[in-house]
């Protein structure tokens, strides 16, 4: 298992959890005031470093390391 809270940022792992709840990018750049390409950087970079390939992966990790429940 992947010690995930030290390798990702607050900021990551706030953005993974409303995007693992079905928020936009856009709706997690307003609720941040950020920029929907912020979003996007923020994401890519959540990707790259848990060694993820899609949103569908990055859902699955948050609800199974209970960063979002179901």
């Amino acid at each position: 298992m992947i010690n995930f809270r030290g390798t990702l940022t607050s900021r990551e792992l706030q953005i993974l959890k409303l995007l693992a709840e079905g928020k936009s990018n856009k709706q997690v750049g307003a609720a941040f005031d950020v920029s929907v390409r912020t979003v996007e950087a923020h994401r890519a970079s959540l990707m790259r470093k848990l060694d993820l390939h899609s949103l569908r992966d990055l859902i699955y990790f948050a609800i199974r390391h209970r960063i979002v429940g179901i």
